[in-house]
């Protein structure tokens, strides 16, 4: 199905009152810099329920309203990125689109292409310019309301997407006790000169497709219990959800797409990970920015790809991602010229990695404005080849892989028979 989605009105809000003096030169740290120019999107919809009261317009008034105030708390998102250096907090504003999508609700949350799911989004997800964010309210013939809200990756990572767009809906709720984000990253990550690094390596424009695949919570189940690790005596150690999905995608990724003529290329697997509860001490999830880095694993190919052993690598990764790990990463020197190696095999083409972030557990569905929940949370089509984020389903305990892979790699990777063995037909599906 294809929807159309028509703008009909761009505004500006800026926070309700201006930003101090003393605030308006706002750093961006070490992982803010070398952190890619793309947006990370969020798509909230929400039924027309409890607010059947409230027409379009009063709606609308009230989301900028509310967003307006929050913008005093979150002040740099208000501002324009200077030379991927610092934010000058001047209050330009966050733009603002509304929308009117030609159909229901129930006709998108259902089964919509995700490439369609840009539609409500204010931007592409490339046209990052100085904008540190963006937001599109778009209305639906039911009444029902679609939120998307375009973050820059440059400014933060996705626990600061879900503590702003939280943060906006509590503000709108009218509630006072919401922690206020703390805007220290650059004091823990000091900026350096990044001369010569690429952040945008990896942004592909062209031939992406993504597609979502809907694993059961019995599915995954029966994938944990396939790679349990009986090594360790009579009680096996069984993968976490994300480690057996990640673990399992990538294998037939690869399978689907290695070329056998080229041995000597790496095919490596990337997990985002949070640093925030990694630190010694612990930093609070409303530490606000990029507080995030890849554990990477680099598995075997010599015979069949093993998934068991590539969760015991991951696991092992995931264990050093800690805090001595991140007291090492506040120097940067040795980080940057790490990235810097990286982006270079990955741009000649000698490192072929594949990228997993899972969204899962995150809060996702909580955003209420005054007139309740969301009923689905959803994504985008992305900008980054051999991208896989993960989302719980909306029911049953399941979980959406959302791919992005190039359209010959995708041809290949969705007629896998085992992976076609493991998925759901609906996204609904329990």
């Amino acid at each position: 199905m294809k929807v159309q989605v028509e703008i009909f009105h761009r505004d500006t809000i800026k926070p309700s009152s201006p930003t101090p003096p003393h605030l308006q030169h706002y750093q961006l740290s070490f992982l803010d810099q070398i952190n890619p120019p793309v947006f990370m999107p969020i798509i909230l919809f929400y039924p027309n329920g409890a607010d059947s009261y409230l027409n379009n317009a009063q709606k609308s008034a009230h989301l900028k309203n509310s967003l307006s105030e929050c913008l005093t708390k979150f002040y740099p998102l208000a501002g324009r990125v200077i030379n991927n250096n610092f934010v000058d907090c001047s209050d330009a504003g966050v733009p603002y689109v509304e929308a009117r999508a030609h159909c229901h609700l129930s006709e998108v949350i259902t089964d919509l292409a995700p490439k369609e799911h840009n539609k409500f989004l204010p931007c592409d997800l490339d046209d990052v310019r100085d904008l540190p964010v963006l937001v599109q309210v778009t209305f639906f013939e039911c009444g029902g309301v679609a939120v998307g809200v375009n973050l820059s990756h440059k400014v933060a990572d996705a626990m600061s997407l879900f503590t702003f767009v939280n943060g906006w809906a509590a503000t709108a709720r009218g509630e006072t006790d919401v922690p206020l984000p703390e805007f220290k990253a650059a004091e823990f990550f000091p900026p350096m000169d990044t001369t010569g690094f690429r952040p945008s390596t990896g942004i592909v424009k062209d031939n992406i497709v993504t597609k979502r695949f809907v694993f059961s919570a019995s599915k995954i189940s029966a994938l944990r219990d396939k790679f349990s690790d009986n090594t360790f005596g009579d009680i096996p150690r069984r993968p976490t959800r994300i480690e057996a999905l990640s673990a399992f995608i990538w294998a037939r990724c690869i399978t689907a797409i290695r070329s056998q003529d080229e041995p000597n290329k790496i095919y490596s697997l990337l997990h985002a990970v949070n640093l925030r509860p990694r630190t010694d001490p612990p930093l609070p999830d409303h530490f606000f920015g990029n507080f995030s880095r890849p554990a990477i694993v680099v598995p075997s190919l010599d015979g069949e790809i093993k998934c068991q052993a590539i969760i015991s690598q991951m696991k092992d990764e995931l264990k050093k991602l800690n805090g001595d790990y991140v007291n090492k990463l506040r120097e940067g020197i040795s980080h940057l010229s790490f990235v810097k190696d990286r982006a270079e095999k990955t741009t000649k083409g000698e490192v072929i990695s594949f990228s997993f972030t899972s969204l899962c557990r995150f809060p996702l569905c909580v955003a209420d404005f005054g007139w309740g929940k969301p009923v689905r949370a959803g994504s985008a089509s992305l900008t980054f080849k051999n991208l896989v984020v993960f989302m719980d389903a909306p029911s049953g305990g399941g979980i959406e892989a959302w791919v992005n892979l190039k359209k010959e790699d995708m041809d290949k990777f969705e007629m896998d028979k085992e992976l076609l063995g493991f998925i759901s037909t609906s996204p609904n599906e329990k």
